[in-house]
């Protein structure tokens, strides 16, 4: 049955059908050949349950907090402020463009957003300057990343709803290891300009005045965080409230930039309403696959499939690791998670790993699969915004970063304290 539902979906996607309507589909299949019973009946109750779960509120207004930095100029004062403070190093503004995407992905929790907004700010930069057009791009694409890994994360609460796992808590697991890998995405610049300094463009130099002047454009990011993220730990508000509590902060700061207007908030809900209406879809058909293949027995039969291959619990680890790699560069991602993680969660559970430690390295691995082709994400966003060139210099670009992530990956495994410290520190 696994390999007749793995083929059937497979087909389904290359068929380039709308993921929700390849789910949907897929499910009706699934309970046409496997159910003993009439399961589609229960479709009503499936997208009620999803469509009313409090968590899922936070989704459209983290996305809505992007929208709105994106469109009041902050996120571009943010960026000048870490090119005077990092354009010096071998890579020059490719370090502001990872420096970027580190502070907006604390704020946005999209990777496409955060993709978006820098590559906007930063890739008129490329040609000015003199910097190799690929790995530039590469910089912005892997840089976007960040987005789903760092709180407040849209992929994290999908995990966290989806395998039962605190979502303040995976919050908490995304800071190091998000930290970590955009300090090896820094090290991987620095090492490959280093090498052939061709790639590195032009460095620049400003004086210790002009850049403890500009340090102020940060203060918008970090006050933003400190309500997010504080609200939630001192337990004033649940991650869906302290969201709305940092739209609220969001608007305030558009007005103050003057940058407020009906204009502007028409385009930031419209964006919004655009990325959460795909989110949902895709969130709506899963829950209803995942129904119908939990009642026809594919999550027990994986179980056992596994099971009886006489894996080491680290072997089975690094089996789903690769499954994940291949199936990465041809399911978008959050489709990806949401089909995987309720076949994948209880395996984890009795492999004896930490759900929440796991977590963190899926999310490592689904970052892999914004940057990899032929359906990364994160590459399209940046060539559509780069507006020149092909795709495919993107794609060279992008690869040294896809190192860099599987260096995450085996970091995490060696030492899993580096996802487990702060949420072990703060009683998670």
């Amino acid at each position: 049955m696994f390999a007749t539902a793995l083929v059937v979906l497979l087909g389904l996607l290359a068929l380039t059908i709308p993921v929700a309507a390849s789910l949907f589909i897929f499910a009706v299949v699934m309970d046409w050949g496997f159910a003993a019973a009439p399961l589609s009946r229960a479709l009503g109750h499936q997208i009620w349950d999803i469509s009313t779960n409090f968590i899922l509120v936070s989704i459209p207004l983290f996305i809505l907090i992007g929208e709105l930095l994106l469109r009041s100029g902050i996120a571009t004062k943010v960026y000048d402020a870490l090119d005077s403070w990092l354009s010096w190093m071998p890579g020059g503004l490719m370090h502001a463009n990872i420096g970027t995407a580190t502070m907006f992905s604390a704020t946005s929790g999209s990777s496409v957003a955060t993709a978006a907004t820098v590559g906007t700010i930063a890739l008129p930069q490329a040609p000015r300057f003199g910097y190799d057009d690929r790995l530039f791009a590469g910089s912005i694409a892997a840089g976007g990343t960040l987005g789903i890994l760092l709180p407040p994360s849209i992929n994290l609460i999908v995990y966290g709803f989806l395998a039962q796992v605190s979502i303040p808590s995976l919050f908490m697991a995304g800071i190091l290891p998000g930290l970590a890998l955009a300090g090896l995405f820094m090290l991987t610049i620095l090492v490959l300009c280093v090498m052939k300094p061709a790639l590195g463009g032009q460095r620049r130099h400003s004086t210790m005045a002009v850049r403890m002047g500009k340090l102020v454009h940060l203060l918008p990011v970090l006050v933003l965080l400190g309500f997010i993220m504080g609200s939630i730990y001192t337990g004033w508000a649940t991650p869906t409230e302290a969201a709305a509590i940092g739209t609220t902060v969001a608007l305030l700061m558009a007005w103050w930039e003057g940058t407020l207007s009906w204009k502007m908030i028409c385009e930031a809900l419209e964006g919004t309403m655009r990325t959460t209406c795909m989110i949902m879809l895709i969130m709506i058909s899963a829950n209803f696959l995942n129904f119908i293949l939990a009642s026809v027995g594919l999550t027990e039969q994986l179980l056992q499939a596994v099971t009886t291959m006489n894996l080491s619990p680290m072997q089975t680890l690094f089996l789903l690791i690769g499954i994940y790699i291949v199936l990465g560069f041809f399911i978008e991602t959050l489709s990806l998670m949401i089909i995987t993680i309720p076949l994948v969660a209880p395996l984890i559970t009795q492999l004896g790993f930490d759900p929440l430690w796991f977590g963190i390295l899926l999310i490592v691995l689904i970052e892999m699969a914004l940057i990899t082709p032929p359906v990364g994400l994160n590459l399209f966003v940046v060539q559509g915004v780069r507006g020149r060139g092909s795709l495919n210099e993107v794609i060279v670009g992008a690869i040294p970063f896809v190192i860099s992530m599987f260096a995450m990956v085996l970091l995490l495994i060696a030492f899993p304290s580096i996802a487990l410290l702060l949420p072990s520190l703060s009683g998670g």
